[in-house]
């Protein structure tokens, strides 16, 4: 039975990157397999098989595959002490920079990217800024772009800020309506969201800052590989590269190429 659900798992995959050109073959299969299964479940088939009949033949059901393959958990300022020590030890090294070009690669429904605005504001080279926050699923981005969030949520989100040394009242950066929270216009000028797969789509730009978050750890050892090139590529020499707290640069590529600029929060500076 395993290996007739492997094939079946195989050919969907191969079936949605060869007809849609979304990867998902490199990904880590264990949870891969949990969120095709859950899938199985929630669409009323039988077998993967019959799963990818719907995902091949109906767009729809294509765009719900890809927000269940796709993990999409994020917060504002999530992890706050990355933020600490990306204000300590990154801005000051910005400073030096008349315009900063920052990659978020994976951002999801975008509360990081504006988090990582809000960060700059503050530090006063939001100005000089221009953030490109991608991510490969266009119902995800479009969430992003809106900077729409629920209410509730920005108690959790303000806690996070302050702890990450917010200096503002956070209330500021949002205006209230309807049991939503509507992140300022002036906060996405210098935010430019479009689609990019990091499995099949390469740099397209040199970055002082790169950040893939919480990102690598759903790919398999070969994605993660192929995925550390190309931000390797997209950084400038002394470029900053940011991981989540699970990911690490050891045994990649291009691990003696980075300096840890601040021990233990993953952040690195590209020194050759």
């Amino acid at each position: 039975m395993t290996e007739l659900e492997d094939l079946e798992i195989q050919l969907l995959l191969e079936g949605v990157a060869q007809l849609y050109g979304y990867d998902f073959r490199n990904y880590a299969l264990a949870s891969l397999k949990r969120r095709i299964w859950n899938m199985v479940q929630s669409e009323g088939v039988k077998t993967v098989s019959g799963l990818q009949e719907k995902v091949l033949h109906d767009p729809l059901c294509l765009d719900r595959f890809l927000l269940a393959m796709t993990v999409n958990v994020t917060a504002m300022f999530r992890d706050p002490h990355f933020y600490q020590a990306f204000s300590a030890k990154v801005v000051p090294m910005l400073r030096t920079y008349p315009f900063i070009r920052i990659w978020h690669a994976g951002c999801s429904t975008g509360e990081e990217v504006y988090s990582m605005a809000i960060l700059l504001h503050e530090a006063g080279l939001y100005d000089r800024c221009r953030i490109y926050a991608t991510d490969m699923n266009a119902a995800v981005l479009s969430k992003a772009r809106e900077g729409i969030y629920p209410l509730e949520k920005m108690q959790e989100y303000t806690g996070n800020y302050l702890k990450a040394g917010g200096t503002q009242a956070f209330s500021r950066y949002y205006t209230a309506a309807y049991e939503r929270a509507i992140v300022r216009p002036w906060l996405r000028e210098q935010i430019t969201f479009s689609q990019h797969n990091l499995a099949t789509d390469g740099s397209f730009n040199e970055f002082n800052v790169v950040l893939c978050r919480n990102v690598m750890i759903y790919f398999n050892k070969t994605l993660q590989e192929h995925v550390h090139r190309l931000l390797y590529a997209s950084l400038t020499l002394f470029g900053v590269l940011g991981l989540g707290q699970a990911e690490s640069l050891k045994f990649t590529p291009h691990e003696h190429d980075y300096a840890e600029v601040v021990q233990g929060q993953r952040l690195y500076r590209r020194m050759r």
